[in-house]
């Protein structure tokens, strides 16, 4: 099979490489920045006329393959997902679908209208640690699932990195954090609890990363901060050690000390953490009840040492203890009185070569299959994972507004037409 890319950053590298390596060609690519669109035709060896520089102008070319691979920002897709389903390619769409919910409704209307495959890169659903966990649970392992608490630990230099320097920092450029970082947990609590959502609540603000905490003498940039050798979110001491691996190989396609040391002292990852013009939310909660009577808590956080998710899954008959770092699920059953003691059942599920716990290549081998297959369905079909979209801005309308938002509500309200 044919394939095009369009945005060959770190998240459609990934998956164009599984692609290829699983003996299918990458036949075009789009891509504005030029070093990265470079990067792509040697790495897929793509003629230079079929090298563009916006997905726009790929799109307004015949139909070169069966699908596209669309991994550009969040508030590109809409414009590229609806002509790429019209042209006839089904697609592999990174997430989120759009942070805009008339946008990512339409996308999912347009997919059905035209019967498009359109998977949505919720990679989660595919890695062996959340499988087993799902598979303990449709086992009855705690009985029936009551509530669940689940966490995300962003880690604190990943937040600085991506939300406060980096190309998600800003809500109207790309997304509300609960979105663009978080539509992944939305889309797994659902799965979990085996049931849509009902209604959310949700709370939580930008606290730390702003000019008030700056360090006295604080410069705005590292290359100029007479504290650039104390500070830990310094940008020497972020990048400097782990050149050429993420999120260091996030800053200059040179990865030699000058090459870093150029990109600090010019380019957006030098600038001091407390003087960027960030504004989306450093920690966030959210409370959610589903359908089915399940309740959950999320908790959202730059505040981690660690990027990880730990998860709580508290049934009738038990309770399952998780940690994704320790890559370890512990099924505890209930004892009768406090003197007994639970036989712990630990489990340490596979592990995986590829990003997100081997999540990036499940998604890809799922997509690849259907298509194979000539029909189906992915675990992320679009219509599955629109839900989790809808619970994330639900969510960030109630933390805005202060509101209990109805998830039924807040879907009629928002379909019938795409937003600007």
């Amino acid at each position: 099979m044919r394939f095009i890319l369009i945005g060959a950053g770190q998240r459609g590298m990934i998956y164009a490489r599984c692609i290829q390596e699983r003996g299918h060609e990458i036949a075009a690519v789009a891509e504005r920045d030029a070093q990265r669109r470079k990067a792509a035709r040697q790495a897929f060896g793509i003629p230079e006329e079929r090298c563009y520089e916006s997905g726009e102008r790929l799109l307004a070319q015949p139909r070169m393959g069966d699908a596209a691979i669309i991994a550009t920002m969040d508030r590109d897709h809409y414009g590229q997902a609806i002509p790429a389903m019209e042209k006839g390619y089904h697609l592999l769409l990174e997430k989120p679908i759009s942070p805009i919910p008339e946008q990512f409704l339409e996308i999912e209307a347009t997919a059905h209208r035209l019967k498009r495959h359109v998977a949505v890169c919720h990679v989660l659903r595919y890695a062996p640690f959340f499988m087993e966990i799902k598979r303990l649970l449709d086992a009855g392992a705690i009985g029936k699932v009551v509530t669940i608490q689940h966490n995300e630990n962003i880690g604190n230099f990943h937040f600085a990195h991506s939300f406060v320097r980096g190309n998600w920092r800003r809500k109207a450029d790309s997304s509300p954090l609960i979105m663009q970082k978080s539509c992944h947990d939305m889309d797994l609590l659902v799965w979990l609890a085996g049931s849509g959502c009902k209604r959310v609540a949700s709370f939580g603000e930008l606290t730390y990363f702003k000019a008030q905490n700056a360090p006295e003498g604080a410069a705005k940039r590292c290359a100029d901060c007479p504290r650039s050798d104390s500070c830990r979110f310094s940008a020497y001491s972020c990048y400097l050690p782990i050149a050429g691996c993420w999120p260091a190989s996030v800053l200059s396609g040179d990865q030699s000390e000058a090459g870093l040391r150029e990109a600090i002292r010019t380019g957006p990852y030098g600038r001091c953490v407390y003087h960027c013009d960030n504004d989306v939310c450093d920690h966030q909660v959210t409370v959610l009840e589903f359908d089915n009577g399940v309740t959950a808590t999320f908790n959202l956080s730059a505040f981690t040492d660690r990027i990880a998710r730990t998860l709580k899954i508290m049934g009738e008959d038990g309770e399952l203890r998780a940690s994704e770092e320790m890559n370890t699920i512990e099924v505890i059953p209930f004892s009768s009185n406090a003197q007994a003691k639970a036989e712990i059942r630990t489990i340490h599920p596979a592990l995986a070569a590829s990003g997100h716990s081997g999540g990036d290549a499940g998604i890809v081998d799922s997509f690849l299959k259907m298509l194979e297959a000539g029909g189906g369905e992915t675990a992320t079909d679009i219509s599955r994972s629109v839900e989790s979209h809808l619970m994330a801005c639900a969510a960030e309308e109630a933390r805005v507004t202060g509101a209990v938002v109805e998830i039924a509500d807040f879907r009629r309200r928002h379909e019938g037409g795409a937003g600007a």
